[in-house]
């Protein structure tokens, strides 16, 4: 029987912070990763351009054998997931379904605020896209929704600057910017899948009284969700725990940096 896995997408090495979520409470499935480590960064380019690299991507996990793609970057879900699921997808694979990130965390996030104020710190494309404003207003409209671009962080922690003079600079200027404009919000929701690698020098600069929420075990509590309301689709993914990861970038640098996001090693193949 040909292996049926989960695919999991994310223009770089982000995802993997969603794959690990993922895998601990789901660790019975077959994981396929793909980060499209050659064109990353996705957040400052324009929307046609991240439709089109997400819809290749996509299809190669498709011929890769996942009938189920997670889109686990915020700015493909952005920009790209509606047009997938309702232009590409009933013409290439109408029997297969990609789902992302932004909408199981909309569906959420207002349970975490008091003050019914929340910041989102995203790319620049994530931003743009108005994407958690609108998605945020449907669940929970009372809720005011603050955002905040940060196009440094993702070269930071592609690059491994997790620490240092530099990463704190670039942290603290883009909380102040938002903390400032939007006084009053207690909680900070990541959207952006790099972010969580973060979190221990955005703690520094936020009062302790602020929540920090990072979307990994809310996409797999999502995922878990949706298999079981879809049994058909559940049915057709194959259970032997294994994983593999795929890069378009070099394999060797994949190797380098997915210990840090993911935790463990993986067979790496280019894609």
């Amino acid at each position: 029987m040909n292996p049926t896995p989960i695919g999991i997408f994310d223009s770089g090495y982000g995802g993997l912070t969603v794959l690990r979520e993922i895998v601990q409470l789901l660790p019975q499935y077959d994981y396929r990763y793909l980060g499209d480590n050659a064109r990353s960064p996705y957040g400052p380019r324009d929307f046609e351009t991240i439709y089109h690299y997400t819809l290749e991507c996509v299809q190669y996990l498709f011929a890769q054998g996942c009938p189920l793609v997670i889109l686990a970057c915020n700015t493909a879900s952005a920009k790209a997931l509606r047009n997938i699921q309702q232009l590409a997808l009933p013409k290439i694979a109408p029997d297969r379904r990609v789902l992302g990130v932004i909408r199981p965390t909309a569906e959420v996030i207002g349970n975490f605020s008091k003050t019914k104020k929340i910041g989102v710190l995203g790319t620049v494309g994530t931003v743009r896209s108005e994407s958690y404003l609108i998605e945020i207003g449907k669940f929970f409209p009372a809720i005011e929704v603050s955002q905040q671009a940060c196009p440094m962080w993702v070269p930071l922690v592609e690059n491994g600057e997790l620490a240092g003079p530099g990463t704190e600079f670039f942290v603290k200027k883009y909380l102040d910017e938002l903390l400032t404009a939007s006084p009053g919000i207690d909680t900070l929701l990541l959207a952006c899948t790099h972010y969580p690698l973060l979190e221990p020098v955005i703690r520094q600069f936020l009062p302790k009284e602020i929540n920090i929420v990072s979307q990994g075990g809310i996409v797999a509590h999502s995922l878990a969700d949706y298999l079981q309301r879809h049994p058909d689709m559940e049915m057709r993914l194959s259970k032997q725990g294994l994983r593999d990861f795929h890069t378009t970038g070099a394999t060797e640098d994949f190797d380098g940096h997915a210990s840090a996001f993911f935790g463990e090693g993986g067979k790496v193949r280019t894609g």
